[in-house]
C-alpha cells in the first residue's frame, strides 16, 4: 500500500527538456508543482544519456578530426593518444554540473521533486513508486512528459553486451576495433562518427538509398562524402538479415536490397553493433487506460494546439506527444502547456522547428524544404550559395559546405533554410527567425553581416535570389 499521500496543483511526469521547463514556468506563474522523475535531479534522457553527453563526445571527435586535417595546412601533430577513462569522466562531469544546477533551480522555485515513476489510477490520482517507497499524488492537473526510448530491431540479440543502443554507446566502456552501425539517421551518424574518430573501424548499414533519409539531398551530399572517408564502409540499400553472437564476436549477414537481378550478401564480423533505428514514445505503463487519454497507433499521445489531451485535466508534450522528437521542440511545448494550464490563451503553432545533425560537417534545416514544397505542389525559388565562394570557409579549410534558401517567388518571403558545414546548428537560428518573422530575401540581403564569417553565406544566398550576388557570377539572361 502507498506509504504517504500528497496533493498538488500540477504534477509533471518526466523531468527532461520538456518537463522541467514546464514545471519551472508553472511555478513562476504561481502554481504548486510536483515534478516526478526516476533520476536524482532533473535533466531527463537529453542531459543524462542523450543530447549533452553525445555532444561532449562529438566535440572530442571534432578535435581529433581537426588535428588530422591540420596536415593540409602544413601543421603536423603526432598520433593522438586517447585516454578513454578520462574522456568518459570529463563527459560525466559535464552532465553532473548541468543536472546539479537544475536540481538547485528546482529547489529555488520550490518545485517539489519526487524521485520515482508515476502511474495513473484515474485522471487526478497518481501512484508513485520510488526508492523512498510508494505514495499517492493527487493532482488537479497533470502534464505527461515521459519522453522516448531507443527502438529495437527484431532478430537482434539486444540482451548481448556486444549490442549497443544510443544509451549504452555513450557509456564509452572501451573503443572496439570493429563497429557495425545499423541505421543511417542522425543517431547512427553522430555516434558512428565518435567511434570512428576514436579509432574504431566503423561499417554503417542503411536500408534506404541515402544517409539521413528524408533530409534535403543538397545538405546530405557534403556530409556523405566525408562520412565515406571516415568510415570503413557505408552500405546503402542494405538490410541486416541476421546478427548473432558467437565466441565473443558478432557475426552479421548483410543483404544488398537495391535494384539489380541478384542480391549481394556479405558475412562480416564485428566487436560491437550499435542499433540506431529511431526512438519509441514512452506512453505504455502509465495507466492511461484509467483516463480518457487517446494514444495513436504509433504510441503517441493525442493532443490539441495547447497540448491538452482528450482528458481535460491532462496535457502531454515532447517525444511522447508526437514528432519531431527534438529536445527544443519539447521545451517550447512545455512552456506553452504551462501557460495554458495557468489559464493563458496560448497555442503551439511554430512556423519553423530547427533540426540539427551534429556530425562533421553539421547539417541543419528549418521551415519548408525543397522536397516538401515539391510534394505539396508549391511554387518556390531555391537558391544555393556554395561555401567554396566564402572567404571564411576557405580560411577554415572547409569549402565543401552549402547554404540554401527556399523562398516564395511572389512575396519573396523566406520559407525555409538549410545549411551543411561547420557551425550549421548555430547558423540555422537566423533562418528560424526569418521564417517566424515573415522576413523577405531583401531583409536578409540588407542586414549587414560581419566579415569574414560563415553567416555571410546567408546574406549572399539572399543576394543570389535577388540577382546581384557579389561572390558568385550569374550571367544576365
Amino acid at each position: 500500500m502507498p506509504s504517504s499521500d500528497r496533493a498538488t496543483d500540477l504534477a509533471v511526469l518526466g523531468a527532461g527538456p520538456g518537463g522541467y521547463p514546464a514545471a519551472f514556468l508553472a511555478a513562476d506563474l504561481g502554481l504548486r508543482v510536483t515534478l516526478v522523475d526516476p533520476e536524482e535531479n532533473p535533466g531527463g534522457v537529453c542531459l543524462y544519456r542523450g543530447c549533452i553527453p553525445s555532444k561532449a563526445l562529438l566535440h572530442a571527435a571534432r578535435l581529433l578530426g581537426d588535428a588530422r586535417d591540420a596536415a593540409e595546412l602544413g601543421i603536423h601533430f603526432g598520433e593522438p593518444r586517447v585516454d578513454v577513462e578520462r574522456l568518459r569522466a570529463w563527459k560525466d562531469e559535464v552532465v553532473g554540473r548541468l543536472v546539479g544546477g537544475l536540481g538547485q533551480l528546482a529547489r529555488q522555485r520550490k518545485v517539489e521533486y519526487v524521485r520515482g515513476r508515476a502511474r495513473f489510477d484515474g485522471p487526478g490520482r497518481l501512484l508513485v513508486s520510488g526508492p523512498d517507497g510508494d505514495s499517492v499524488l493527487r493532482a488537479e492537473r497533470t502534464l505527461i512528459a515521459t519522453g522516448s526510448r531507443p527502438a529495437t530491431l527484431p532478430g537482434v540479440p539486444h540482451d548481448s553486451p556486444l549490442v549497443l543502443d544510443s544509451t549504452s554507446a555513450l557509456e564509452l566502456s572501451d573503443v572496439p576495433r570493429r563497429v557495425l552501425v545499423i541505421g543511417g539517421g542522425y543517431i547512427g551518424l553522430e555516434l558512428g562518427s565518435v567511434y570512428a574518430a576514436l579509432g574504431s573501424r566503423v561499417t554503417l548499414v542503411e536500408l534506404l538509398p541515402s544517409l539521413l533519409p528524408g533530409v534535403d539531398a543538397d545538405l546530405v551530399r557534403p556530409l556523405a562524402k566525408r562520412v565515406k572517408e571516415a568510415f570503413e564502409a557505408v552500405h546503402l540499400e542494405t538490410r541486416l538479415e541476421e546478427l548473432k553472437e558467437q565466441n565473443g564476436v558478432l557475426r552479421a549477414r548483410l543483404v544488398h536490397a537495391g535494384s539489380g537481378p541478384e542480391r549481394e550478401t556479405q558475412e562480416l564480423e564485428f566487436d560491437r553493433a550499435l542499433v540506431a533505428v529511431g526512438r519509441r514514445p514512452n506512453s505504455e505503463e502509465l495507466g492511461l487506460e484509467t483516463t480518457k487519454v487517446r494514444v495513436d497507433r504509433k504510441g503517441f499521445v493525442e493532443v490539441d494546439a495547447q497540448r491538452r489531451t482528450t482528458e481535460p485535466t491532462i496535457w502531454a508534450i515532447g517525444d511522447v506527444a508526437g514528432e519531431p522528437m527534438l529536445a527544443h521542440k519539447a521545451t517550447h511545448e512545455g512552456r506553452v502547456a504551462a501557460e495554458a494550464i495557468a489559464g493563458r490563451a496560448v497555442a503551439f503553432e511554430p512556423r519553423a522547428i530547427p533540426a540539427v545533425v551534429f556530425t562533421d560537417p553539421e547539417v541543419a534545416w528549418c521551415g519548408l524544404s525543397e522536397s516538401d514544397a515539391r510534394a505539396q505542389g508549391r511554387a518556390v525559388k531555391v537558391v544555393r550559395f556554395p561555401w567554396s565562394a566564402s572567404g571564411r570557409a576557405l580560411t577554415l579549410a572547409r569549402p565543401e559546405g552549402v547554404t540554401k534558401l527556399v523562398i516564395d517567388p511572389e512575396s519573396e518571403r523566406v520559407l525555409g533554410m538549410g545549411v551543411c558545414g561547420p557551425g550549421a546548428g548555430e547558423l540555422v537560428a537566423e533562418g528560424v527567425l526569418a521564417v517566424e518573422m515573415g522576413a523577405r530575401a531583401s531583409d536578409l540581403a540588407l542586414s549587414i553581416h560581419a566579415h569574414p564569417t560563415l553567416s555571410e553565406t546567408v546574406m549572399e544566398a539572399a543576394e543570389l535570389f535577388l540577382g546581384h550576388p557579389t561572390h558568385v557570377h550569374r550571367p544576365r539572361r
